[in-house]
C-alpha cells in the first residue's frame, strides 16, 4: 500500500480532471450558459443537479456487481472513455446548433450532462474501492489532500483559461470551445489514473442471486448500522448549500457588472479556497480528525450563504466563493474517509454505494432552489439553505468515528 507512483497518478488525475470540469462549474459558468440559451432558473437548478447528481440512480447497481470483483480498473477505464465522449459532444452540440436552435442546444447539453454524471455512478464505486485498496486510512487522507490541492491549482488554470476563451470568442461559440478543449485536458487525467497499480482483492462478497435481494440486504444493513445512518444524514443535509449556490452568481450578475474576467476571477477564487484549505484538511485527516473536518466545513458553508444575503460588491462575492471552495473540499475528504473507516472490507462497495446514494440526493437540492427562486425571492432561497445546513451542523457533532490506521 501507499506506493509513491500511485500517489502521483492520483494527484495527476485530480489535477487534469479539475481543469476540465471547472470549465462548466455549476455555480458560475453553467448557469450563465443555460441562461444564455433562454433557460429559466428552474432549468439552471435542474442542470446543476444533473451534473452533480445524475450518478445516484446507478451506484447501488454498480455496487451489486462490484462486491464480487477482484479488480476494478478494467471497468473504470471503460467509464473514463464514456465520460470523455459525453463532455466532448456537449461542446460539439453548442458549436453546431448554438443560438439558432436553442432548444436542441439545451437538450444536447442536458443529455451530455446526464451521460457524464450517470457514468460517474459506476466510476465513484470503482474509484473509491481502488483508493481503499492502494492507500492506508491515514495516508489516504494525505493523498486526497494533495490531490485536492493540485485540483485547486488546476482550477486556477481553468479559471484563467475560461476567462481567456470567454473574452476572445463570441458566445455561444466560446461556450462550445470551453467544453471541447476541456474534454482533452481531462483526458490526460483519465489516462494517468488508468495506469494505477491495483492489487487483487482477496476479501470479496458473493453476489446475491438478484438485484432485488441485494437491495433488501442493503436496506437491512443500513437499519442495523447507526453510525452509517448518522453519516448519511449528516452529509445529505450538508448539501444544503446547493439550494443557494447555483443562483448566487445570477444574483451577483444583477447587482454588479460581471464580465468574462470577473467570472473567471470568481472561479479562480473558489479554486484558491479549495487549494489552500487542503493544508488544513490534510493535517486534520492525517491525525484522524475527519469528524472535526466535517464540522468546520459545514460551518464555513453557513458563513458563505449568510454573506450572500447582503453581498453587493465583487470583493464580497470573492470571499463567498473562497469559503465555498474550502468547504466543498473539506466535506469531500471527511465523507470519503469516514465511510471507508466504518465499512468492513468485504462489504465496502455496498457501504460506499449506500452512503453515496442517499447523500447524493442532496445534489438535487438545487432543483428545490430553482423552484423557490422562481416563485419567491433570494432571501427565502438563502434562508432555506441556512436552515438545512444548521441541521447538518447539529448532526455532525453526533458522528461516531472508529480509530483505524
Amino acid at each position: 500500500m501507499d506506493k509513491f507512483s500511485n500517489h502521483i497518478k492520483n494527484i495527476l488525475h485530480g489535477f487534469f480532471l479539475a481543469i476540465g470540469t471547472t470549465i462548466a462549474e455549476p455555480s458560475t459558468i453553467l448557469p450563465l450558459i443555460v441562461n444564455y440559451f433562454g433557460g429559466s432558473s428552474m432549468l439552471v437548478g435542474f442542470f446543476a443537479a444533473l451534473l452533480r447528481g445524475g450518478a445516484i440512480i446507478v451506484q447501488l447497481f454498480a455496487a451489486f456487481h462490484a462486491q464480487s470483483y477482484q479488480l476494478m480498473m478494467p471497468y473504470l477505464r471503460r467509464i473514463f472513455f464514456i465520460r470523455f465522449l459525453s463532455w466532448f459532444l456537449i461542446g460539439v452540440a453548442i458549436t453546431v446548433f448554438g443560438e439558432n436552435y436553442p432548444n436542441i442546444t439545451l437538450a444536447s447539453i442536458g443529455f451530455g450532462l446526464f451521460m457524464f454524471s450517470f457514468s460517474a455512478g459506476f466510476a465513484a464505486i470503482y474509484f473509491r474501492e481502488i483508493m481503499a485498496k492502494i492507500f492506508s486510512h491515514k495516508f489516504r487522507g494525505k493523498t486526497m489532500a494533495y490531490r485536492q490541492f493540485f485540483s485547486g491549482a488546476g482550477g486556477l488554470l481553468s479559471g484563467a483559461l475560461a476567462a481567456w476563451i470567454l473574452e476572445s470568442f463570441e458566445a455561444p461559440q466560446s461556450y462550445g470551445y470551453l467544453f471541447i478543449i476541456s474534454s482533452f485536458i481531462m483526458g490526460f487525467g483519465y489516462l494517468a489514473f488508468a495506469l494505477v497499480d491495483e492489487p487483487i482483492k482477496e476479501q470479496t462478497s458473493k453476489k446475491e442471486g438478484s438485484f432485488r435481494d441485494f437491495l433488501h440486504n442493503s436496506y437491512t444493513l443500513l437499519k442495523a448500522d447507526k453510525r452509517l445512518q448518522f453519516q448519511t444524514a449528516t452529509f445529505l443535509l450538508a448539501y444544503g448549500y446547493l439550494i443557494a449556490l447555483p443562483f448566487i452568481i445570477l444574483d451577483a450578475q444583477q447587482k454588479i457588472n460581471l464580465d468574462g474576467v470577473a467570472i473567471g476571477s470568481l472561479i479562480t477564487t473558489q479554486m484558491v479556497g479549495a487549494m489552500l484549505s487542503n493544508f488544513l484538511w490534510g493535517s486534520l485527516s492525517g491525525r484522524g480528525k475527519d469528524k472535526l473536518t466535517a464540522i468546520i466545513s459545514i460551518f464555513l458553508q453557513l458563513v458563505a450563504v449568510s454573506m450572500a444575503f447582503n453581498a453587493s460588491s465583487l470583493f464580497e462575492y470573492t470571499v463567498i466563493f473562497f469559503l465555498i471552495g474550502a468547504s466543498m473540499d473539506g466535506n469531500r475528504i471527511a465523507s470519503s474517509n469516514l465511510i471507508l473507516k466504518i465499512a468492513p472490507a468485504e462489504k465496502r462497495p455496498v457501504y460506499i454505494a449506500l452512503q453515496m446514494n442517499i447523500v447524493s440526493l442532496g445534489m438535487f437540492f438545487s432543483i428545490a432552489g430553482g423552484v423557490i427562486l422562481h416563485y419567491l425571492n433570494y432571501n427565502i432561497l438563502y434562508g432555506s439553505s441556512i436552515a438545512v445546513l444548521l441541521g447538518a451542523l447539529f448532526l455532525s457533532f453526533k458522528l461516531e468515528v472508529p480509530s483505524r490506521d
